[in-house]
């Protein structure tokens, strides 16, 4: 092994390392891939950059908008629509038809935007005709995978192992080449899921009732934490507005509505005042709520200096510097998760121009920030050893603490009385800290100071708790208090029988930007006056604490609101909404001449009159150029996630065919599995592929794997065109929800877990295996 070979396949392993624990976008690792070959000069500079314009990338981003002009006309909708229609109610035939049809359609367009395009319709024939969604909804992302294993363009993958073929070779495969093997392939698939594989899937009634409205409340379980506070006369929070009160943002509630003298007001803005009398339908869970509430019966010490000043001289106190390289620069600082992660209260951060003591979630880190913390005097010494995140770490003194923090200001005592529902539970289960701005830095119990507290500490009688926070929060408490709930609520229900809220579901784009982020950062209730009401993650509704939850990657959401704010989500990129409200019909005129030039682009590649990638590139141009979409949706329809993917991995397979690290890896398959029967090595490449897909995405996949099978076509004198083919044909994912977007776009809708997709996807990779075995030496022969 030389080191030029060694180089690459370290690159090549950490990056498969990065595909694989996710650590890194796909698209970013990739560019660093790239970066890393021409820094150490395993390719030119000019050659790092080619994938740019590789004439495979260029097809790609060109049938993207190819694509989307079918999808924004309406033609593929419209197709889907009616086929649906003429399935009838039987769950086998939906199946076949929906498979058809998904596979048909994914043949010229972009696989994850067929099945985003036929998601919603295939929900809504779920909940029409009582037949569970999960029965639909993996047979729809396996049938646009399949689909795609029939055309030059199906697939990325496909144009990929295409141009290394050509690159290899001088000629490349035919743009009906693929189905020769792929039609059987998807044709067996179809009857193996509509007599066997629908009965390995789960069965979930999250979508199969009649009203779609009621159906979603209780899919979700929204009306069990429905519940309505009346406001007294008398109120603390009267003249208050929604915001100010906390039943947002401290008691973590939805107001669903506000009545007032008869008239209801549906998802007023947190800047609407309250009023005596007013009646407030909320959504959240009502034994928290009981619990904050509780926090209204603790007592001020006013008379307590002395003891404020001892439990203050008991604590320890540090700074921490927060180091250039650290991990929280640019994210917020919830007090609880620096409590989770270092055991240590933090108390106040500092920048030279500003102390804050309240809020410190509202703060964006960056370098050079000071933070005050407290705690036991090991686990400040233990943060030493986080040179990464904190630059310095040293003890200081209670006088330095009040002349630079005036903590003082915002430190109180609280003695818990003995009719306290807190008493008996402990400081976890009270949420002491997470409601408001508060954090307990001690604690007073028979003459001891308890400084270094556990969140297993159970709360007594005549507890003293040293609290930093706002003592005006003590008001806004009592005023939660003073709210009375109300024991029937069903007159107030009426808010969505009437229509004035309705419920849409929608699952998050593969593509967009929401993944990984906190529900609070969406903003809907402002930017649309819509409210987030739960969200539905691997088979469990989730419907309380939505602010701090972090999207994952097949999430569906629940949203209310009023309906034509509802109907503005329709265009937003980056959710799919699966029972879509229309306030105006769509305009399908253009979309004849969507089909049109689809069938222009097929033509002018079967008849040589053009080049794959010039054809694609005229067929998108001429979409816009004919409106059937504009620049703005054409720029938006390119999944620059995949272009740079591609992009960047495509110097690694020159790097391997240039330094021989793929003669290297193609030798030791051989010495594996012989050089005495070609078929067998055949097979071990399929089998290493189709291995790899489950965890490596489909394009970078072929990009690795086809220096490979070329050299051991090479070594073997077997056909180039039938090795690549294998490898295009194993590049097809179905065990696994990470392996395509496809997949992990149907998990949130149909509420699947892993194993649902391995259940139905390994016997259907095994059957596709064998048949293009099977179907090999017949269009393919070695």
């Amino acid at each position: 092994m030389t080191f030029d070979i060694a180089l690459v396949l370290i690159i090549l392993l950490v990056s498969l390392v990065f595909f694989v624990t996710d650590w890194l976008r796909m698209d970013l690792v990739a560019l660093l891939v790239l970066v890393s070959l021409a820094v150490f000069g395993l390719v030119s500079p000019q050659q790092a950059v080619s994938g740019f314009s590789n004439p495979a990338v260029v097809t790609i981003w060109a049938m993207f908008i190819m694509s989307a002009g079918l999808a924004y006309t309406g033609f593929a909708d419209r197709l889907g629509r009616k086929v649906m229609q003429i399935a009838g109610p039987r769950e086998g035939r939906i199946i076949v038809i929906l498979m058809l049809v998904s596979g048909g359609l994914s043949a010229f367009m972009n696989n994850t935007g067929v099945a985003a395009l036929m998601l919603p319709v295939v929900v809504e024939v779920a909940r029409r005709t009582g037949i569970s969604a999960s029965r639909l909804l993996i047979p729809l992302a396996f049938g646009s995978l399949l689909g795609g294993l029939m055309t030059l363009v199906g697939k990325p993958s496909n144009l990929l192992a295409s141009m290394a073929l050509e690159e290899s070779t001088g000629e490349g495969f035919g743009f009906f080449d693929f189905a020769y093997i792929g039609l059987p392939i998807l044709l067996i698939a179809i009857v193996f899921v509509a007599l066997i594989g629908r009965h390995l899937l789960p069965k979930q009634d999250k979508t199969t009732e009649q009203n779609s409205q009621k159906d979603l409340r209780a899919a979700y379980g929204l009306q069990e934490r429905i519940f309505a506070l009346r406001v007294p006369d008398d109120s603390l929070l009267e003249g208050r507005s929604i915001a100010q009160s906390g039943l947002v943002t401290s008691a973590g509630l939805m107001v669903v509505a506000r009545i007032r003298d008869g008239q209801t007001q549906a998802l007023p803005l947190k800047s609407t005042q309250l009023k005596g009398g007013d009646i407030v339908l909320t959504q959240g869970r009502s034994d928290r709520f009981e619990l904050l509430r509780s926090w209204s019966q603790l007592k001020i010490e006013r008379q307590s200096p002395v003891l404020h000043q001892y439990l203050l001289e008991q604590n320890q106190w540090a700074e921490v510097v927060i180091a250039e390289s650290s991990s929280l620069i640019g994210k917020t600082l919830r007090h609880q998760d620096f409590r989770q992660a270092y055991d240590l209260n933090l108390l106040a951060i500092r920048r030279p121009d500003l102390v804050r003591r309240t809020y410190l979630s509202d703060m964006p880190i960056e370098a050079g920030y000071h933070l005050l913390i407290q705690g036991s005097p090991d686990n400040i010494a233990q943060l030493a050893k986080h040179e990464d995140e904190f630059s310095g770490v040293h003890s200081i003194n209670l006088d330095e603490v009040q002349e630079i923090y005036n903590l003082d200001e915002r430190l109180f005592v609280l003695r818990v009385p003995e009719d306290s529902g807190l008493i008996g539970n402990s400081l976890a289960k009270n949420r002491i800290g997470e409601a408001f701005d508060f954090r307990l830095m001690g604690l007073f119990r028979e003459s001891k100071v308890l400084s270094e507290l556990s969140d297993d500490e159970v709360v007594r009688q005549g507890d003293l708790l040293l609290i930093q926070g706002r003592e005006e929060d003590m008001d806004r408490l009592r005023g939660l208090q003073q709210l009375e709930r109300m024991d029937d609520i069903s007159p107030y229900l009426d808010v969505f029988d009437k229509g004035e809220l309705e419920l849409i579901e929608a699952t998050l784009h593969p593509h967009g930007k929401l993944v990984g982020r906190q529900v609070k950062e969406l903003d809907f209730d402002e930017r649309y006056q819509v409210q987030i009401a739960a969200v539905w993650r691997e088979g469990k509704s989730y419907r309380a604490g939505l602010d701090v939850m972090r999207l994952q990657a097949g999430d569906a959401l629940l949203i209310v609101g009023p309906k034509p704010n509802l109907a503005k989500l329709n265009d937003n990129a980056d959710l799919i909404i699966l029972n879509p409200i229309q306030t105006k019909p769509m305009d399908a005129s253009k979309a004849p001449v969507a089909a049109l030039l689809m069938l222009f682009v097929v033509l002018a590649v079967l008849l040589g009159w053009l080049p794959i990638y010039i054809a694609a590139i005229a067929g998108a141009s001429l979409m816009v150029l004919l409106r059937c979409l504009n620049m703005e949706q054409a720029y938006r329809a390119i999944e620059w996630r995949s272009i740079f993917l591609i992009a960047g991995m495509l110097p690694l397979g020159m790097a391997m065919d240039q330094s021989g690290a793929a003669t290297y890896l193609a030798n030791g398959l051989l010495s594996l599995l012989g050089e005495g029967n070609p078929w067998l090595v055949v097979a071990g490449l399929y089998l290493m592929t189709a291995m790899g897909i489950l965890m490596i995405p489909g394009a970078a996949l072929v990009l690795i794997m086809a220096p490979i099978a070329l050299t051991l076509s090479t070594q073997l004198d077997i056909s180039a065109a039938s090795v690549m083919m294998v490898v295009a044909l194993a590049a097809t994912g179905l065990a696994s929800p990470v392996s395509h977007p496809a997949n992990t776009l149907v998990m949130g809708p149909g509420g699947y877990r892993f194993i649902d997709y391995f259940k139905i996807g390994l016997p259907l990779m095994l059957m596709m295996f064998v048949l293009t075995m099977l179907l090999m030496p017949i269009f393919w022969p070695l």
